[in-house]
């Protein structure tokens, strides 16, 4: 099978499509013929070798880590699952692997697909709509009705789904974007769109309750000008902290790695105690049961997926130039052979 990989840390040169033997399902296993491959940013800093203090990778390492595709086989212990399901999945934190022609996954990383959208389309789902449902969610910032939220970023694949679940939950939300990703927040339900290149956040009136953050707080500490005192602040862009180490990071690693979160994230901890408000990182988690609710929310018409661009797998070069581009607004998704 072709499959889209490399075998050692660098920029986008070190990939290449190889010919790489057919797996075979076990026990709960699902073996799935991929349709389409959404890319990330977390797809390059992989590659980069810039996680691999986190999760260091086996080489050759097959790339990406979401898809949407049809079951083709099934292990023998499989109960969820028959031959000819369109699934959607996201691969385990420290595994990636989806940009190839075949992927076996555990059944319990995989949900079906929501049927109002074309299955190229779902691939766009996974990894970010688990993302926002989780910032979102108990346990991080925990959106409620009538809190005012900004999402800074909004106009990428993770900040457009955030909006509208936050719109869901009944929250006002705000988010950053250029002026080309303007309409594009204000479509997905944004109340408010501050155009980071003439605006400051902190430029608006009210302070804000809540804030996720998508670009980075080593870049961003504005956003803790305009957070109240009491507010919370949730980055998925960094730095790293030492609550939002990974949990399968463990033994000697995650003690040498502690002192290194510390450290990364000491300024931004220390603006957040300057406002009055807590900040944390975490990394979003594998949830076949939240993927699930997040398909109904589409097929229901509640939930939008937006696509910047699809590719062709030949092609893998310009999706990835696409991607670290950082201009992306919406997905950019490549598509496996028929």
């Amino acid at each position: 099978m072709k499959a889209i990989a490399y075998s050692t840390y660098g920029g986008p040169d070190v990939m290449e499509v190889l010919e790489l033997p057919e797996p075979i399902p076990t026990h709960h296993q699902v073996l799935i013929k991929v349709v389409a491959v959404g890319l990330n940013p977390v797809d390059a800093m992989q590659r980069q070798g810039r996680m691999k203090m986190l999760h260091p990778l086996r080489f050759p390492q097959i790339a990406g880590n979401e898809l949407s595709g049809v079951v083709v086989g099934v292990g023998r212990d499989v109960s969820r699952f028959v031959l000819g399901d369109a699934v959607v999945a996201h691969v385990q934190n420290h595994v990636s692997g989806t940009l190839a022609e075949l992927v076996v996954l555990e059944q319990d990383l995989v949900a079906m697909a929501p049927r109002s959208v074309a299955l190229v389309n779902a691939a766009a789902l996974p990894l970010a709509g688990l993302a926002a449902q989780q910032a979102l969610g108990p346990g991080h910032l925990d959106v409620q009705e009538g809190e005012r939220l900004l999402v800074t970023g909004g106009a990428g694949g993770v900040g457009l789904l955030a909006i509208q679940l936050a719109k869901l939950a009944g929250a006002h939300v705000s988010a950053t974007a250029s002026a080309q990703g303007r309409q594009l927040v204000e479509q997905a339900g944004a109340d408010l769109s501050i155009n980071y290149r003439e605006h400051n956040s902190s430029d608006v009136a009210e302070l804000f309750d809540k804030v996720l953050d998508l670009v980075g707080l080593e870049t961003d500490r504005d956003v803790f000008s305009c957070v109240r005192p009491g507010g919370k602040v949730v980055s998925l862009s960094g730095p790293l902290t030492p609550a939002g180490i990974p949990e399968e990071v463990a033994g000697l690693r995650r003690v040498l790695i502690r002192p290194a979160a510390a450290a990364m994230s000491r300024k931004a901890k220390k603006a957040a105690r300057a406002a009055g408000a807590t900040c944390d990182f975490f990394f979003m988690e594998s949830d076949a049961s939240g993927l699930a609710e997040l398909g109904g929310l589409v097929e229901a018409g509640k939930l939008k997926l937006s696509i910047d661009s699809t590719y062709l797998l030949e092609d893998f070069a310009s999706a990835f130039e696409r991607l670290e581009s950082r201009r992306a607004k919406g997905k950019v998704i490549i598509v496996m052979p028929a």
